[in-house]
């Protein structure tokens, strides 16, 4: 008999490299994908060396397809003259359906493409992408306060039960 395979947490196959904390406060976030990468060998043992920056990415499109820009994935350290441009242009691979309504949603005003996560899964690299609109200042400033109210209201009650459990 066959038996399942364990995906424990800690397995290197899979693990997240980086993620995009900036982007969920800049944009609002309408939609997620899992997208491949296609990357050359010495970006993917830079990335199994945990080092990749997302913060300033995002996708276009060019031809019908999707590339992801402005992705800092630094040289490989022991690469000789097979290593890579650290912000490069990198394909994004997904099915065509998903290319098509991404790339038209893309194209209406106020919507962009941004990477959130890159990760390892069972070996592969890949790269949840976003379809977002960006958020107004004041809608940054609203959302702040909202997690600072949720902060004190937390504290407090917190305290109200240190106060009941000392009695």
């Amino acid at each position: 008999m066959a038996t399942k395979k364990k995906q424990a947490k800690d397995d290197p196959r899979n693990k997240v490299v980086a993620t995009n904390r900036k982007a969920r406060h800049d944009y609002i976030i309408e939609d997620t994908y899992e997208a491949g990468l296609a990357l050359t060998g010495t970006e993917v043992k830079s990335l199994r060396m945990g080092r990749a920056s997302l913060v300033d990415g995002y996708a276009t499109d060019r031809n019908g397809e999707l590339f992801l820009e402005n992705v800092h994935i630094p040289e490989y350290l022991n690469g000789s003259w097979t290593n890579h441009s650290a912000r490069r242009k990198r394909k994004m691979l997904l099915h065509r359906h998903e290319l098509d309504k991404l790339i038209g949603k893309s194209n209406e005003a106020g919507h962009t493409i941004v990477p959130l996560r890159l990760y390892f899964k069972d070996g592969r690299v890949k790269v949840e992408i976003a379809l977002a609109k960006g958020k107004k200042q004041y809608d940054k400033r609203h959302a702040l306060r909202e997690k600072q109210d949720e902060r004190e209201k937390q504290a407090q009650m917190s305290l109200r039960y240190q106060m009941q459990q000392g009695r």
